[in-house]
């Protein structure tokens, strides 16, 4: 066993490494080794405040490598300064470690060394996912760096059509606690065949189809504006920014969809309807083309919205539902006023759209639309399925500049993709614009920072698979009877 002194840096350096197993690195094989050596570390603590303390710095590495890019939002596009950017960065990287944190303690406090070797194998397993599942949730949730989300090109990929991200995640953990038992030299043959097999099983699941054709092929084109964050918003800007789009859309007629990312339009859609949206309108009819534009809605109350608009044969409007906190709007507004004046966001006032909003239709089929952070989440993703014939998400990860997260966006995007068994149409300002299929493979994608159109054929398609015919419930039921098992036993001992 590591020293007093030796544990916290291993704790912090199992976290730090673990960001490795995402894009853009996708060593997807680091995931089980490090969880491995922080459940290691979790078992043998002295006490469970021991153990909470190493999940404390295990989520310090974790977060504090793999989402340090929230520091650039804050400090190169609000008025934070360095230091105020930073200090709110290690707020925000702290917050999220206290999830590992409380996993680390509840597995410690229902097994340890002194358990039956086969209950940590339960146990610690259902408590990381059960805490991944909770930290997507809480607070609108922030599912980032979720283990399963490693595996989308990796072997456990099958299971995202059947149990989502959290299912690859249990695999992952279920593998991590038990090479923990097997260096202990436990008796544990049957769970060593056990992985074995899901490991197996899960790269015969990513071979099976579950969608077929809905019709014809169809050909989209994906605008990348690759507009400066730092001009999009000034108002001298707007004409040179509409006219680059417009520019790009006019050498793409033909195709059956094209699509402008999101808030492509800086200014409100009254402001735009009469000299851009009603002419684009007429001109989409004649070509036979449908657009989806992003753009900002003011409603005749003073609500703002961001919004996705279809023009063409089936016109419709798509108001955002699930808002960035902090981002789009401000959580606890009476508590933490404060917040507006160290940072200055120039979307903070959003309103969330309603849970009933029809699907957009385009080129003859229903879409699942999605704009920006909703694409990390099944629930907003999956909300139009089965009906929807694929997936369609506007992005503008400018806000984070030349970092690791634009790709780990798009990774988030191949998980929707292969949950729900369709296509992935994917338009962003700066990049990644990409097409993702059902498979979750990226079949085109365009560089970052260069303005381009990408243009690819794609399959609308129809079906279901069971992960959107169940979502999480199969698994949070069996983690929570799991979890109070756990606690009857430790209640007893």
């Amino acid at each position: 066993m590591p020293t007093d002194r030796l544990r916290p840096l291993l704790a912090f350096g199992a976290g730090a490494l673990t960001p490795l197993a995402f894009a853009p690195f996708h060593q997807s094989w680091i995931a089980p080794l490090t969880l491995a050596a922080a459940f290691w570390l979790w078992l043998h603590a002295r006490s469970v405040g021991g153990a909470a303390r190493d999940g404390f710095l295990f989520g310090l590495g974790l977060f504090g490598l793999g989402v340090w890019w929230v520091f650039v939002s804050m400090h190169t596009y609000t008025g934070a300064g360095a230091g105020v950017a930073g200090l709110l960065t290690l707020l925000f990287v702290s917050v999220l470690a206290l999830f590992p944190m409380l996993a680390a303690g509840s597995s410690r406090w229902l097994a340890d060394t002194d358990t039956p070797p086969w209950q940590p194998v339960l146990l610690y397993p259902a408590a990381w996912v059960a805490l991944e599942w909770l930290r997507g949730w809480i607070f609108t949730g922030f599912p980032w760096l979720q283990l399963g989300y490693s595996q989308t090109t990796a072997p456990l990929a099958g299971y995202l059509p059947v149990f989502g991200v959290l299912g690859a995640s249990w695999v992952l953990a279920l593998t991590a606690i038990v090479l923990v038992q097997l260096l202990r030299r436990q008796p544990l043959h049957r769970w060593v065949a056990a992985v074995v097999v899901l490991w197996l099983a899960g790269a015969g699941l990513h071979r099976i189809d579950w969608s077929e054709p809905a019709g014809p092929s169809l050909t989209v084109s994906l605008l990348q504006g690759n507009i400066p964050q730092e001009m999009k918003w000034r108002p001298e800007s707007r004409r040179q920014i509409v006219a680059t789009y417009l520019e790009m859309t006019r050498q793409r007629w033909g195709a059956d969809v094209i699509v402008w990312p999101e808030t492509a339009v800086p200014y409100f859609h009254h402001q735009a309807k009469k000299d851009l949206l009603d002419p684009l309108q007429q001109e989409a009819l004649r070509q036979g083309t449908n657009l989806l534009i992003g753009i900002p809605v003011k409603d005749g109350q003073g609500r703002y919205y961001n919004a996705l608009v279809s023009l063409g044969k089936t016109p419709g409007m798509y108001f955002k539902r699930h808002l960035v906190p902090f981002g789009e709007y401000l959580p606890l507004r009476p508590l933490l006023g404060f917040f507006l004046e160290l940072i200055q966001f120039p979307m903070s006032d959003f309103t969330p759209g309603g849970d009933d909003q029809p699907p957009l239709r385009a080129a003859g089929h229903p879409l699942a639309p999605t704009i920006c952070y909703e694409d990390a989440f099944p629930r907003d993703t999956l909300r139009y399925l089965p009906q929807a014939a694929y997936i369609v998400n506007v992005s503008n990860d400018a806000w984070f500049g030349n970092t690791i997260a634009p790709a780990q966006h798009l990774q988030m995007a191949q998980a929707r993709a292969l949950e729900a068994g369709r296509y992935l149409l994917r338009a962003t300002n700066t990049g990644l614009t990409a097409v993702i299929g059902p498979h979750g493979r990226i079949l085109a994608q365009a560089a970052p920072f260069v303005r381009t159109s990408l243009t690819a054929t794609f399959v609308p398609l129809q079906g279901i698979t069971p992960y959107v015919r169940w979502h999480d419930w199969p698994l949070a039921a069996a983690f929570a009877g799991l979890l109070i098992w756990g606690i009857a036993q430790r209640r007893k001992r």
